[in-house]
């Protein structure tokens, strides 16, 4: 996969992956789509099968996290970590999915092409591993409000208890996610904030610190 991942400088890179040149090709017919929310939606459904994601469940994907020893959240992981995680995580969807026919080497390369172009734009082979859990945790097969609990506690502290610099981390990661789509304006755009003070402007004045049930 290491011919995919050099030679991109924009924001928004194109894949050199035949298959991710097909993606893309499948995402740029939805732009006719007239509602942001439905067009956005569409489109993460699109990526979601195409790397299979749809297929493993929060639970395979945090053992997989703790069995690669991703705990810490600003840690910095290079590809060959991705690789190892990503290998990781569809072995485990094999083995889990036995009546499917898993393309392991092909899954990873275009997994880690996605990862790379949502977050890691200017190809220098690294994230954090705050942005390859939220880029996973965000299209696996799961409810809502769990990926929403997971992925508060990767930036709260004991008690649950999170502040304003760590949430703004959360939901930078986040917006990645649309931003690399085409789609961030529908979201407020990049810049996370103001949706930050908002979400503690409703916790008690001069609270440094807020729970997921408060936000």
């Amino acid at each position: 996969g290491g011919e995919y991942l050099t030679g991109h400088q924009g924001q928004t890179t194109c894949w050199d992956h035949p298959k991710m040149t097909e993606l893309y090709q499948a995402l740029a017919d939805l732009n006719n789509i007239k509602f942001s929310a439905y067009r956005t939606a569409m489109k993460l459904r699109r990526v979601q099968k195409a790397l299979r994601l749809d297929l493993l469940t929060l639970v395979s994907v945090v053992d997989v996290f703790r069995e690669q020893d991703l705990q810490h959240g600003e840690h910095v992981m290079d590809v060959v970590e991705m690789i190892h995680a990503l290998t990781g995580l569809y072995e485990r969807l094999e083995e889990e999915r036995r009546a499917i026919v898993v393309n392991i080497p092909l899954c990873v390369d275009m997994c880690l092409n996605w990862l790379l172009n949502v977050y890691d734009s200017g190809r220098n082979g690294k994230m954090r591993v705050l942005s390859f859990k939220t880029g996973l945790v965000s299209l696996c097969n799961a409810d809502v409000q769990e990926k929403y609990k997971y992925l508060f506690r990767q930036v709260s502290g004991p008690g649950g208890l999170t502040d304003q610099r760590h949430l703004s981390m959360l939901l930078y990661e986040a917006i990645q996610i649309p931003r690399q789509l085409g789609e961030v304006a529908a979201f407020g755009g990049s810049n996370v904030e103001p949706s930050v003070r908002s979400c503690f402007r409703m916790v008690r004045p001069h609270t440094q610190t807020a729970q997921l049930d408060t936000l």
